[in-house]
């Protein structure tokens, strides 16, 4: 998956960039960096956790 499609995946779900960032204990600009460049399957399952765990935290506030 490139990084448009997984910035565009964080945007639709309402998130910012830097709020995934930072449940992957990244700061923003290397986030940024990171999608320069394809993801695996992996971070991108782990990217698809993360964007479902802040989803579900916003909607319950």
């Amino acid at each position: 998956m490139t990084g448009a499609e997984v910035k565009s995946m964080i945007k639709g779900a309402g998130l910012k960039c830097w709020e995934v960032a930072d449940a992957m204990k990244m700061q923003d600009s290397g986030f940024s960096r990171r999608l320069r460049k394809p993801f695996n399957e992996s971070e991108v399952n782990e990217i698809k956790g993360i964007i479902d765990k802040l989803s579900a935290e916003k909607e319950s506030k």
